[in-house]
């Protein structure tokens, strides 16, 4: 069975959401798994989102490990996380010392990791574009997509590294952002600077709001294909390190991650309309 460590700072319902899906999934046995911590740079009381993400994880039993990141950058001189990033994940990893976990996911964590959180364990990113796609917030990634008129976006699980949305790519899947109802919404913005289009409707602009829907319907499914195939051996992984199932450098047999395009596309159909 897998062993599964979670990290969220827990801001908002993407956050509950993912946690939820994968619940869902060990729980009806789609996924022989197990979660034995979930932290949080977040501590009770600090923040209403995360104080109802801590709510979800004790709902479910899990052990609850919260370290605020806020807090102790006041206490050790204030500044950026930066200068902190070391220190932190040093006391974060003495308060997780106690778990023995085969993998960790990142669903909804806002910190960057130091290069000691990324030689303990294997960190199982979730990024909003394709391997060779845009890198940043998922935000940022749509806005370069819609500005390069681009015809197709996804997402990936890469290993986190220190090297940001850069790490070994585990598995991707793909999604058309044209055709069907993109058209209308792509012919919205023809001829228009993406910079004007930003500052006049910004996030509610049609076609923004319908690539986000698409890909954030996709990305709970690609996360829990990944964790199956982890759990299977399809996958092996360690810190830094991705392989295939006979132990070689996955990156020589799929050099952008295992290709799950359609065991994703069946498990939407599978949905209905609606769902997601």
């Amino acid at each position: 069975m897998l062993r599964i460590g979670w990290f969220s700072t827990g801001r908002g319902e993407g956050s509950r959401g993912l946690l939820n899906f994968v619940c869902r999934a060990i729980d009806d046995g789609r996924l022989p798994a197990s979660i034995q911590f979930v932290f949080s740079n977040r501590e009770p009381g600090e923040a209403e989102g995360s104080d109802e993400f801590f709510r979800l994880v004790r709902g479910y039993g899990f052990p609850l490990v919260t370290l605020s990141s806020g807090r102790y950058r006041r206490e050790h001189g204030g500044g950026g996380m930066g200068r902190h990033r070391a220190g932190f994940d040093s006391k974060a990893l003495e308060l997780l010392a106690a778990y023995d976990v085969d993998v960790c996911v990142l669903a909804g964590y806002m910190l960057i990791f130091g290069g000691e959180m990324c030689r303990t364990y294997p960190l199982l990113n979730l990024h909003g574009a394709l391997p060779d796609g845009p890198t940043g917030a998922w935000q940022s990634v749509i806005w370069q997509l819609i500005e390069n008129r681009a015809t197709h976006t996804g997402a990936m699980i890469h290993l986190a590294t220190e090297e940001v949305d850069r790490g070994p790519v585990l598995s991707h899947c793909a999604l058309s952002i044209t055709g069907g109802e993109f058209d209308a919404d792509w012919e919205s913005v023809a001829g228009r600077d993406v910079a004007a289009v930003k500052a006049g409707e910004g996030e509610d602009c049609a076609l923004f709001r319908r690539i986000r829907a698409e890909g954030y319907r996709r990305e709970p499914h690609l996360l829990l294909a990944t964790l199956r195939a982890v759990a299977d051996g399809r996958l092996r992984v360690r810190p830094g390190v991705a392989l295939d199932y006979a132990g070689n450098p996955l990156s020589d047999t799929f050099p952008q991650g295992m290709p799950l395009t359609d065991e994703i596309e069946a498990a939407i159909r599978a949905e209905g309309p609606g769902s997601g």
